[in-house]
């Protein structure tokens, strides 16, 4: 299965600000009680909140153990918890959005941002489900908010089959929810083709990581 997101060619001259979801929105039922939300465009200047993260987040070059050794983490990141302030605030403007349109589904608001900046087709995240808390055993929402490039992502059955393929483009907006953290697996693949780079905002619930 393949999807195609597009951004919007007027986000450049657009402050930063999230949509309403309405029947923009799509869902995707996906199998075993998980399910993806698509809302295309859902943030507009979109490009100029980029450009903030990009430059103005402390980034970190992170290292982890694989095997037998250490390796670097194809990406750089940054996670701000509950009770840290979020680096813009046109990120809690949509953390809030977030949490009220899907207050009957997940289990609390939304209160954590993690960030992720892949600078090039080189770098990447495997195949994984937010299963560290909550997410190992309850119905859980992560909703991921893309800016700048854009960029495959993968969603899988979680020990194979086939695959649901998007390419969310900069205020492009999806949100997986259900069972999609126990039973289905994201990531990004790396590629050879010149792409640009990007950054993942990704919102969760308390206890879900």
């Amino acid at each position: 299965m393949t999807a195609s997101l597009q951004g919007s060619l007027l986000d450049l001259a657009e402050e930063p600000q999230p949509g309403p979801f309405g029947p923009m929105l799509s869902r995707t039922q996906l199998g075993r009680g998980a399910w993806v939300d698509v809302r295309p465009g859902w943030l507009t200047g979109a490009a100029d909140l980029f450009g903030r993260l990009a430059t103005g987040v402390p980034w970190r070059a992170e290292r982890r153990p694989m095997y037998d050794r250490m390796v670097d983490v194809p990406r750089l990141l940054r996670f701000y918890g509950e009770d840290e302030p979020f680096p813009d605030e046109i990120l809690v403007r949509c953390r809030d959005a977030l949490s009220e349109w899907y207050a009957a589904e997940t289990g609390g608001p939304f209160v954590t941002c993690g960030l992720a900046y892949y600078r090039d087709g080189g770098d990447s995240v495997a195949l994984h489900g937010d299963r560290i808390g909550r997410g190992a055993t309850e119905d859980t929402l992560v909703a991921i908010l893309s800016l700048g490039a854009p960029r495959r992502l993968l969603l899988r059955p979680r020990g194979g089959g086939p695959s649901l393929r998007l390419e969310p483009a900069g205020g492009d907006l999806l949100v997986m929810g259900g069972s999609c953290q126990r039973t289905w697996e994201h990531g990004v693949p790396k590629t050879l083709r010149a792409v640009g780079p990007r950054v993942s905002v990704q919102f969760r619930p308390a206890g879900v990581r």
